[in-house]
């Protein structure tokens, strides 16, 4: 990029929205995105290093992958050559590629080819691109917020490095609206607002710094001074009563659970929409599904775990909007599901019993022996393998001597920990009442 075209970009982005005038000048300028550029991590030691790796910057959209890729190139001194994937072809890589020669021999300068949405090129068009950067013609900084598992070929991939933008955080998103109404560049002091309508957008904006900057820029338009009433209008999204640190967080998650545990879909969706749709992040209410999987169901229903850590896995991969379909699947699948608390009784009573009790012996029988005075001393000698039995069970005390009879797993007839129960009496009754301390039970 020459001196008249850096001039005039410069003028383009003064009269730009107020995304584009606050894309910060620095790394450390940057919002978010600590764990790729804090001191010491990935990014920043490359930049130190003056060592840039061809990347592939993935992540959900308004995470930062273009003025991150600005920041790279401008931080290692080299050219910058932006293009975008859905526009962009091979006849435009090679005329990128002449010119970075022609760079590298006139300058010694480097290049950084960034290329933006990179999953929209077909095989082909990334084959194109193998070459200059396994030779270090181009470093390529791509940008996708699609799975670069599944969208860029292996050959690509294994000649670059996947780094993956987080979605901003409120107190993040909260920061750069403050920048923005300060900064000369930015409203200039010219607007003020109110802290709750600040909070307000950077809830709904989800994450994406470009959304809370245009929603604060559409609500300051009018002039005057930015109250939620106005966010509201600006963004056409009412403000849901639901702080995410106080009274009214607590009431919803528990209406929400407690729809799950009742078995009623319809309710637990609606509290888990209106989570959602206040901006409440959709990791916290996965979690809660997640946990409600094992405290509630259990055993019951075994797939339910399955489900929820699914639903959270692909959220994880999807982000939003997408994302709300498995968490709809999790939720309703887990308010149908037959019901059991058996998990959480036991480990309450088993937790208590350590308490009381403290640290018992280990029985010989189930000791390792690992050494020779271990064999001498009888360890592991007496006990007996399952699989050397019919049925692979054989009648042998498993609690130390002070506990044997003691029962902490209650199995409920709920669904399929109808059949476990059934499994546990028929083991319960083999063994009989008469076992004794010892190896043989």
């Amino acid at each position: 990029m020459d001196l008249f075209a850096h001039a005039s970009e410069r003028e383009t982005a003064a009269r730009g929205p107020l995304a584009e005038r606050m894309r910060p000048a620095s790394l450390g300028e940057l919002v978010g995105q600590e764990h790729l550029t804090g001191p010491g991590r990935l990014l920043r030691r490359a930049v130190e290093g003056g060592a840039l790796p061809s990347l592939i910057l993935w992540g959900p959209p308004g995470t930062g992958k273009t003025t991150l890729a600005r920041l790279l190139a401008g931080a290692t001194k080299a050219a910058f050559v932006q293009m975008s994937a859905v526009s962009a072809g091979v006849k435009d890589i090679r005329e990128a590629v002449a010119q970075a020669e022609e760079r590298a021999r006139l300058h010694g300068q480097r290049t950084v080819l960034f290329l933006d949405e990179i999953h929209r090129f077909n095989k082909a068009q990334q084959d194109a691109l193998l070459p200059h950067v396994e030779r270090g013609t181009l470093t390529l900084l791509g940008a996708t917020t699609e799975n670069p598992s599944f969208e860029v070929n292996s050959a690509l991939l294994s000649r670059t490095r996947v780094v993956t933008l987080r979605p901003l955080e409120e107190d993040e998103l909260l920061e750069l609206l403050r920048r923005a109404l300060a900064a000369p560049q930015g409203l200039g002091g010219k607007v003020e607002a109110d802290e709750d309508a600040l909070r307000f957008i950077a809830r709904t904006a989800g994450g994406d710094a470009r959304r809370a900057l245009t929603a604060l820029e559409g609500a300051a338009s009018g002039g005057g001074r930015v109250t939620v009433a106005v966010a509201e209008e600006a963004l056409q999204r009412k403000a849901l009563l639901y702080d995410r640190a106080g009274d009214e967080h607590y009431s919803v998650i528990s209406a929400f659970i407690k729809s799950m545990r009742g078995s009623d879909p319809d309710a637990a969706l609606y509290w888990m929409t209106r989570m959602l749709e206040s901006g409440e992040e959709p990791r916290f209410v996965l979690r809660r599904m997640v946990i409600f999987a094992s405290e509630d169901v259990g055993n019951a229903d075994p797939q339910a775990l399955v489900v929820a850590v699914a639903a959270l896995q692909a959220y994880e991969l999807m982000g939003l909007p997408e994302g709300t379909l498995p968490m709809t699947q999790a939720v309703t699948y887990l308010s149908l599901a037959p019901k059991s608390n058996a998990v959480i009784r036991a480990y309450g009573k088993a937790k208590e019993t350590v308490q009381e009790t403290g640290t018992l012996p280990v029985p010989p029988h189930l000791r390792p022996a690992p050494t020779p005075l271990m064999k001498r001393m009888g360890f592991g000698s007496a006990y007996q393998y399952p699989h050397d039995f019919e049925g692979q069970w054989v009648r042998q005390q498993y609690l130390p001597d002070a506990l044997v009879g003691r029962r902490f797993y209650e199995p409920g007839d709920s669904g399929a920990e109808a059949a476990l129960r059934r499994r546990l009496e028929e083991i319960r009754a083999r063994a009989g009442k008469d076992e004794e301390p010892g190896s043989g039970g």
